[in-house]
């Protein structure tokens, strides 16, 4: 199942894609893919109304709305950094011996097509294509990577903009370069695991002005999904709707020799197999 939300920044409804040009509303059954929705099972208990309305032709023509994040804001963003093989050799930095964990602000989170916008003081601002995890159930000590599997509801693009400066030369840990304003684009999708049959083969790509800055895939993960929501429920509480960054391929803006920074009229698009693409105007600071 490929779950959207559609409308104006703050007013967006819960519909299910059936195609590139018609979806479901499933409004009346859920008021917003949120904590409830996937607290309660809701993935699996949308399948069969959707399918009946899909049955009985009660489908709608998408008609240029504007494309929300799939999810409502969660309770966390969770990153995780250094996790493909390739862009830690890139970067020059050895491969971690375990996850390496950092927040991202959640009011970051918005739709896969709308502005990004390089904040005040900003001299390297950047990009990172990476595959999105949600959380499908309230999770804590995982006992085996295998049962973190069920603990999911699906997966999305996300775009985990970046502020190196702000990142690495600010002092303390990443989050201040990660949680300006617009600085998580998501979508256009949360793709249920049923509808991918290996997440940890999917090509990812990003272009900078129609220049591709990274190709890469999910199997040069060095954690892969089920590692990595195993590993934090042994730390924190993961909640029903939070979301999962998990980190980017090589390719990034800072492993360029010389570095290559957005600029405000940059335009980047982005996509993952099976889940979609992203589209950003970059903006200047306000």
């Amino acid at each position: 199942m490929y779950l959207m939300r559609i409308g104006a920044p703050g007013a967006e409804k819960p519909v299910v894609r059936v195609d590139d040009s018609h979806y479901v509303d499933v409004a009346d059954l859920t008021p917003d893919f949120d904590e409830k929705f996937f607290g309660s099972g809701g993935s699996a208990l949308l399948a069969g109304p959707v399918a009946d309305r899909v049955a009985r032709g009660q489908v709608h023509p998408f008609a240029g709305e504007r494309v929300g994040a799939p999810i409502a804001r969660p309770h966390q963003i969770l990153c995780i950094g250094l996790n493909y093989s390739d862009h830690a050799a890139e970067t020059g930095q050895a491969v971690p011996a375990e996850p390496i964990l950092f927040t991202k602000s959640p009011n970051t989170l918005i739709g896969p097509n709308d502005e990004v916008r390089i904040p005040r003081g900003s001299t390297k601002p950047d990009w990172e294509v990476e595959l999105g995890i949600v959380i499908g159930r309230r999770t804590s000590y995982l006992d085996s990577v295998e049962e973190a599997k069920e603990a999911i509801a699906g997966y999305c693009v996300v775009n985990d903009v970046s502020e190196r400066a702000f990142q690495m030369e600010r002092g303390g840990q990443w989050s201040k370069g990660k949680s300006a304003e617009t600085f998580n684009p998501a979508g256009p999708w949360l793709v249920t695991g049923d509808e991918i049959p290996d997440v940890t083969n999917l090509g990812m790509w990003l272009d900078v002005n129609g220049v591709r800055r990274q190709t890469g895939s999910t199997k040069t993960m060095i954690f892969n999904p089920y590692f990595i929501v195993h590993h934090l429920s042994q730390f924190m509480v993961l909640e029903p709707g939070d979301l999962i960054n998990t980190g980017t391929p090589p390719g990034v803006g800072m492993g360029h020799n010389p570095p290559i920074w957005l600029q405000p009229g940059d335009v980047i698009e982005l996509g993952i197999d099976r889940l979609g693409a992203q589209r950003q105007h970059v903006l200047g600071p306000r």
